[in-house]
């Protein structure tokens, strides 16, 4: 991480309603960069927590799949709420894929999706396979669902599959794809988000003591983000960061509210995307410190 970079850089993006269009202009305001990279510098530049959050999130996909496109993406797993791979109805057949995705993160914006489907024969036991489709190709419909008081910057959409033509990434969809992701996005969103919290601290001027906390916890983010997504001892620190993260909260609460009052009314609104992975995130520092 080019850490001189973050610290003078003063820079933010006005909100873009155009998800896409926002990606693509912090693209190329930023060059060449890492998904770190790529979550720090563009979420300190964010107008917003939940647009911080968004740019966290595709530097997690672009870890997830290194040679993805330079456009928005996004990754297609839950269907009626459940990840477990024996719930799902999404099938791949010969290249062709039929089923439904819901909740799509800035799916209904993105320029590529990537598909969680049930690959195995009649008889086997579940299994999942991890393949690009491209939005507006035939078979591949995305739906805008209706904004939600989180974050309600970003926007979700339903995906709807019929027969659509594929492309097939290597591994296997589960252990390679979608439950690492569930690291990433945690590594990257915190890392963005805490970007975004830096600054803020920056332009309102917070105590240097609570800006230097965050910094600190940022070179933690950066440690992590280089360790294997499946590695325990990698669990443990990231579950560290959170604790952290968690112990700063009262602080950056209060510097918020001796502030400009639409910082503190943004990061009250959209903070508690931060908890919803917790309960996950505990099962899984526990296995990770059984393990060690």
């Amino acid at each position: 991480m080019p850490w001189q970079t973050l610290l003078i850089r003063r820079d933010r993006l006005p909100a873009n309603p155009d998800l896409g269009e926002g990606f693509a202009t912090l693209l190329h305001l930023l060059g060449t960069v890492t998904p770190f990279d790529l979550a720090v510098a563009g979420g300190r530049m964010m107008a917003t927590p939940g647009l911080a959050f968004l740019v966290g999130y595709q530097a997690a996909l672009r870890m997830l799949w290194p040679s993805a496109p330079l456009s928005l993406g996004a990754l297609c797993a839950t269907e009626q709420r459940s990840l477990r791979v024996a719930d799902m109805q999404t099938r791949l057949h010969d290249l062709r894929l039929s089923g439904r995705k819901d909740f799509v993160t800035a799916g209904d914006a993105a320029d590529w999706l990537l598909i969680a489907a049930r690959s195995e024969a009649p008889g086997d036991d579940p299994c999942l396979s991890l393949a690009v489709v491209y939005p507006g190709e035939p078979g591949v419909r995305v739906e805008k669902l209706a904004a939600i008081p989180l974050m309600p910057d970003v926007s979700h959409g339903r995906v709807f599959l019929d027969n659509a033509l594929c492309e097939l990434l290597a591994g296997d969809g589960w252990d390679a794809y979608v439950k690492p992701f569930r690291t990433l996005e945690d590594i990257y969103v915190l890392s963005a988000m805490t970007a975004w919290l830096y600054g803020v601290g920056q332009d309102s001027d917070w105590p240097q003591a609570l800006q230097l906390r965050l910094l600190a916890l940022l070179a933690g983010c950066a440690e992590v983000s280089r360790q294997a997504p499946n590695n325990p001892c990698g669990h443990v620190l990231l579950g560290g960061l959170f604790a952290q993260f968690e112990g700063l909260k009262a602080e950056i609460n209060q510097a918020l509210a001796e502030g400009p009052p639409q910082w503190a009314a943004m990061w009250q609104r959209d903070q508690a995307v931060m908890d919803l992975a917790a309960g996950a995130r505990g099962k899984r520092l526990a296995k990770a410190l059984a393990a060690i």
